[in-house]
């Protein structure tokens, strides 16, 4: 049967701004020996197979090497507490890679699953600036970055992204993570945000 998703994401990692791999669709290695990076999503309306999954979030917490492609990332993922087990399950399948999308092309890269934890997400995406709260493991929030006298953010196009194809430039304002053993404060370095509508 087939699915889809709609919705917006975010992300932070410790690159400086900008990230070297969103920037040349993974070609150029990150700033860093080792990326730590968030992937947060808010689905705004979605099936899975006849599952809604409209109205969560979740988001996928990671520590990878610097060239990403060499694989071996270790990654967990916080699951919205609101999400029954069926929408859990539902939704862990199409994040994982099993139900095929783009998120199926990071699959191989994922050495070691640190598992799943359930949280309480707070997640918000107004204009320029966007915010997740992880319960108690952490909270970030971005800004995008948007010329004087313009009222547009800058954007990146033509990346190859398993989220989108065009991703804004942003900051983290605020950034502080501390699941799965992977502890990072990423105050002032790379973020990007874009919305994504993904079917198979």
């Amino acid at each position: 049967m087939a699915w889809h998703l709609e919705g917006t994401y975010f992300e932070n990692c410790n690159c400086d701004v900008a990230c070297p791999c969103g920037a040349t669709s993974f070609l150029l290695p990150a700033d860093n020996e080792r990326c730590v990076f968030i992937f947060a999503f808010h689905v705004d309306s979605g099936d899975v197979e006849g599952v809604d999954v409209s109205g969560l979030s979740l988001a996928i917490v990671g520590d990878a090497p610097g060239r990403m492609f060499d694989g071996n990332w270790r990654v967990g993922v916080v699951m919205d507490e609101r999400a029954s087990q069926a929408q859990a399950e539902a939704l862990g399948a199409v994040f994982s890679g099993q139900k095929g999308g783009p998120m199926a092309a990071f699959t191989p890269l994922m050495g070691e699953q640190l598992g799943v934890e359930t949280a309480a997400i707070d997640y918000s995406n107004g204009g320029p600036t966007h915010r997740v709260k992880l319960g108690d493991f952490g909270e970030i929030e971005t800004e995008d970055f948007v010329p004087e006298g313009m009222s547009e953010p800058t954007r990146l196009t033509g990346v190859g992204h398993p989220v989108n194809a065009t991703l804004t430039v942003a900051r983290a304002t605020k950034s502080q993570v501390n699941i799965f053993g992977i502890d990072f404060a990423n105050e002032g370095k790379n973020a990007h945000a874009a919305p994504f509508s993904w079917a198979a």
